[in-house]
């Protein structure tokens, strides 16, 4: 049919009720995309064809006996390279992992989207370990950015959101350490859900602690919420995870109407391009005209990226311990070594305070308002294969641009990237909303509403 990859999630699953079509049809327009635009973007490490038209054989069986496993049932799904997939090496961008596994284990997330019936596509590009907020690795090379293809996607998910965004499938999963959801949503335009720590289970635990996150990124709020009703399943492994919640996080009639929202154009200390911060500001004046109540203000804390590098190198540190020869390794990712060797438990004990005094400020912060409105990134998509813009402070590294991500790792909070527009280059920007602890059904059913509000038209890249 040709056009069929481009559907949402929750539209696939009502032609696959009506038999208007199977997820037969959906894999081969899906594969026939990743055919046709793999050689150009590299976002992902393995196709798994045949087993992905064996899956969608066995749901349209499901679907045309009207016993389908869940809305998601014969939906393509990609999974990032960091996340362990039955069957299917992870690699994690590096040499330093053997591809001959044995590979006997699923992921929480993608032993819960097995049991639900999806169809398990593809591997998406990391950064090595996932250790920046760009996807270039020594084993995959270069990820580049749909809509200019000079430009990176981001990372540490750059595969998947180049994926999505280009219509390989319209579900993918993605892990945030840092941003690593929201900055690649924001560069290549798509959505992206970073939910509140221990929503959804993580085995193994990721080497960077708690910090890091597992989520959805996908082409609408609504489609992510159906992501998350899955992933967030609960899983034993993860004694770090939340007590599940059974009831749907779909959004009913969501509404802005009456929401309290903060909105730091700069949280306080960053620097924010022109045209971001017009569209950014844009997207909060919708905000207000379909009815929320914005106040703007920060929220009174300082840049904590020495916290976050502390902790975030010492993950780094303790991750590759093993590695005795690092000439194969990123050097950057190689020098955040080098440094991570200096960390004294002095230090890292500090950090963790200093980090424990920032989330109880935000979460007092939060009594007043439901969200949190800031840019999702200061900045448009940069050259692919740099770990930062041209002129950016080498000494603050890739943080040094993602200045509105990773203070939210550090709290906990749930916090989306949504798509509010292109620039004039034909470049995306995208608005942060995030919620107070916990209220990721909030942050999906304002993050919808705003979608509405927003009305942007269908555009793809090409």
């Amino acid at each position: 049919m040709g056009e069929l990859n481009w559907l949402t999630a929750e539209d696939m699953a009502q032609g696959f009720g009506s038999g208007a079509f199977s997820p037969v049809d959906v894999v081969s327009d899906c594969l026939a995309q990743i055919a046709a635009w793999e050689p150009r973007l590299n976002a992902l490490t393995l196709v798994d064809g045949d087993g992905a038209q064996a899956q969608a054989a066995f749901s349209a069986a499901r679907w045309q006996a009207g016993r389908p496993l869940s809305p998601l049932d014969g939906v393509p799904v990609l999974v990032k390279d960091l996340l362990l997939t039955r069957g299917q090496p992870c690699l994690r961008g590096s040499f330093t992992v053997d591809a001959a596994g044995p590979w006997p284990d699923d992921a929480p997330a993608v032993a819960r989207l097995r049991e639900a019936g999806a169809v398990i596509l593809a591997r998406t590009t990391t950064p090595e370990i996932g250790w920046k907020g760009v996807t270039d690795s020594p084993r995959h090379g270069i990820t580049r950015n749909p809509w200019d293809i000079t430009k990176t996607p981001g990372g540490s998910s750059g595969g998947a959101s180049a994926a999505v965004a280009a219509g390989y499938a319209p579900l993918a999963l993605g892990t945030d350490g840092g941003g690593s959801i929201r900055i690649p949503a924001g560069f290549t335009g798509i959505y992206g859900l970073k939910p509140s720590f221990g929503r959804v289970p993580a085995w193994p635990l990721s080497p960077f602690g708690t910090v890091a996150h597992i989520g959805p990124m996908t082409r609408t709020a609504r489609d992510a919420a159906l992501l998350l009703d899955v992933i967030s399943r609960p899983d034993a492994r993860d004694w770090h995870a939340l007590p599940h919640d059974p009831a749907s996080h779909l959004p009913g009639a969501a509404s802005l109407k009456g929401l309290r929202v903060a909105f730091s154009a700069t949280l306080g200390f960053a620097t924010v391009d022109a045209e971001v911060a017009a569209l950014v500001r844009a997207a909060v004046d919708r905000m207000a005209d379909a009815g929320a109540t914005i106040t703007e203000t920060d929220p009174g804390f300082e840049d904590p990226l020495e916290i976050y590098r502390t902790l975030w190198w010492a993950g780094a540190g303790a991750a590759l311990a093993h590695v005795t020869d690092r000439s194969q390794l990123d050097p950057g990712l190689a020098e955040v070594l080098e440094a991570a060797e200096e960390i004294t438990l002095t230090d890292y004990l500090a950090a963790t305070r200093a980090r424990g005094a920032l989330g109880a400020q935000m979460r007092s912060f939060m009594e007043g308002f439901d969200l949190l409105v800031t840019p999702s990134l200061p900045i448009p998509a940069f050259d692919a294969g740099q770990l930062m813009p041209e002129g950016a402070d080498p000494a603050k590294s890739w943080m040094g641009w993602t200045p509105f991500s990773y203070p939210f790792n550090l709290t906990q909070q749930p916090a989306a990237s949504v798509p509010c527009g292109f620039t004039a280059g034909g470049l995306p920007v995208g608005v942060q909303l995030v919620g107070p602890m916990f209220g990721d059904r909030g942050v999906l059913a304002a993050s919808a509403a705003l979608e509405a509000a927003l009305a942007l038209p269908p555009r793809r890249p090409h």
